[in-house]
């Protein structure tokens, strides 16, 4: 699918004045000192009268988006700036070498809604069995998770450059202005950084990543001044040439795949050059007025309108608040997630039956199963393996303009696979790590393959124009998260700020259910006793920007 460049911005001799360098770097440089922490408690506020929209979900991300809306660029511009500068300030959770990027894009008031694939491809050389487990159901070393064989095709630059190329006004080489200067300025190394780069040992023997996060053969103190030069001449190169080709088919590509080839990695520059993000038509849900649109597989979106459909053919809106309602979502959720870990994977190498999954037929027959399930008061008995995944960074903007956009981006786990492309500065995400393995499983590795992945980048529309952009981090309790958000905001009508404060749930298609502390008691004692294995647990944390009567306005939690 391609798309016309349409005209979001006003005409050239009417725009603001654009970003200069010097401005970037002080303020990124003033703004990577909030970068450490990030609390999981609701941030929300109006956007003034005279802004020019709002962009949220990481505080670094965030100065510089508003920064670029603020010169005249549209939400498209300023997301891309600020996902590179969250690449850079937050190293954590994604980077220029991230695996995967994902957004739904709506255009000019809901005249165009677009999704970005941007994740990661597997290595030609890898194959279905390449990470078959031992005997003791692990996969030796644990070469999936961590090291150069758990590393593909970074995805992250090829997404945001596809998303600016198609849809932004603003040149490559300025939005990379800032993230340039982070790396180049530096700044202080937060604590909780420095304990993990001290914990895992494998910073310490990954030459890379050992010349870039230590210093005297030690560990990177807390509050140190982190820099990152390698890494800014590389983003210094590529905005010389305002574009990603020397990343994916030129020097830098030869350069990433011979450190590939000295680790004992798969990647090679084949690989690379093979590389392209592509444009997706969103899985889009009518409800009432509103209609949800999210990416497609692989991303997690999916799983998150199966749970809706069901919700929709229980009638749910229509059951009694409290222990009914809780009950028939959570086995609507346990259903879906029995589904997603057992028939998802790329649908590109495979038979995947989306149509099914989302056609009132199997919304029926699971809304039938559900209730019956109900009202035996006990859970539905299937099998299924759950597995942690965290990680990521998502970014939400809206502009006067009418566009919205919700982005998520990432490494995988903390660093990704922890390994580092040596006189680049260029840390890996572990992409191959979301593959099942399970070599007869849909999400097996594969040549070419892209791996099933948690973001779910979101627009709602209402009447057809868009009103909220939303997404999360929180690896695989994002999709979760989202629906307790959208159940609240689109099927019971609550404003944005009551339905991101509502307490949430996770589950992954197991009988174990995990509930924020604020959910009421008396229902997870009920659950309980009807053989639920209940526990407190933090949620994923999702940023939000929604159109209301008074304006845009932001949220996060």
């Amino acid at each position: 699918m391609s798309a016309p460049r349409p005209a979001l911005a006003p005409p050239a001799a009417h725009r603001p004045r654009a970003l200069s360098r010097r401005h970037a770097v002080r303020l990124t440089t003033a703004a990577a000192l909030g970068t450490a922490a990030f609390p999981f408690i609701l941030r929300s506020a109006p956007a003034p009268a005279n802004a020019p929209g709002h962009v949220i979900g990481e505080p670094t991300a965030d100065k510089v988006g508003q920064q670029i809306l603020a010169s005249g660029g549209n939400a498209i511009d300023a997301i891309v700036a600020a996902a590179l500068a969250a690449a850079v300030a937050a190293p954590n959770q994604t980077g220029i070498g991230g695996y995967g990027m994902s957004a739904t894009i709506a255009l000019a008031g809901g005249r165009q809604i677009v999704s970005i694939d941007g994740n990661s491809t597997a290595p030609a050389a890898l194959r279905a069995d390449s990470f078959k487990p031992g005997p003791d159901g692990n996969v030796p070393g644990r070469v999936n998770q961590t090291g150069w064989l758990a590393t593909g095709v970074p995805g992250v630059l090829a997404g945001l450059h596809l998303a600016l190329e198609k849809f932004g006004t603003r040149p490559f080489s300025e939005l990379l202005q800032p993230a340039i200067a982070i790396a180049r300025n530096g700044y202080p190394w937060p604590k909780g950084l420095a304990d993990l780069i001290a914990q895992q040992k494998i910073f310490a023997t990954d030459p890379g990543s050992r010349k870039l996060y230590f210093a005297d053969g030690k560990p990177l103190a807390a509050g140190a001044l982190f820099k990152n030069p390698e890494l800014a001449e590389l983003l210094t190169a590529l905005a010389k040439a305002n574009s990603i080709e020397p990343f994916y088919r030129g020097d830098i590509a030869q350069r990433i795949a011979e450190g590939f080839q000295k680790n004992g990695g798969l990647v090679t520059a084949q690989d690379l050059a093979a590389h392209r993000a592509r444009i997706v038509e969103p899985l889009t849900l009518t409800w009432g007025a509103h209609t949800i649109h999210t990416a497609p597989l692989t991303a997690g979106g999916l799983t998150v309108l199966q749970i809706l459909r069901a919700m929709h053919a229980l009638e749910w809106d229509k059951l009694p608040a409290g222990l009914a309602r809780t009950h028939a979502r959570l086995e609507a959720a346990r259903l879906a997630w029995r589904d997603r870990l057992t028939l998802l994977g790329d649908p590109h190498f495979g038979k995947i039956p989306v149509a099914r999954l989302l056609s009132a037929d199997y919304a029926r027959e699971s809304a039938d199963q559900i209730t019956a399930a109900i009202k035996a008061g006990k859970p539905l008995a299937h099998a299924v393996t759950p597995r942690p995944q965290n990680g990521t960074i998502s970014l939400s903007a809206a502009d006067k303009l009418g566009n919205f956009v919700a982005l998520t981006l990432t490494h995988g786990e903390g660093f990704g696979a922890r390994v580092t492309v040596e006189g680049l500065g260029l840390t890996l995400g572990h992409g191959m790590s979301r593959f099942d393995t399970d070599p007869a499983h849909p999400n097996a590795p594969g040549p070419g393959k892209r791996p099933l992945h948690n973001m779910v980048p979101t627009i709602v529309t209402r009447d057809g124009a868009p009103v909220l952009a939303i997404g999360g981090r929180g690896g695989r309790k994002i999709p979760n998260a989202l629906l307790e958000v959208l159940t609240h905001y689109v099927v019971l009508g609550r404003p944005l700020p009551a339905a991101m404060s509502a307490p949430r749930l996770h589950t992954e298609g197991t009988t174990a259910v995990s509930f924020e502390k604020s959910w009421p008691a008396a229902e997870t004692d009920a659950l309980s006793k009807l053989g639920y294995k209940v526990s407190a647990a933090a949620s994923a944390n999702l940023s939000a920007v929604a159109l209301t009567p008074d304006g845009l306005i932001k949220a996060q939690r």
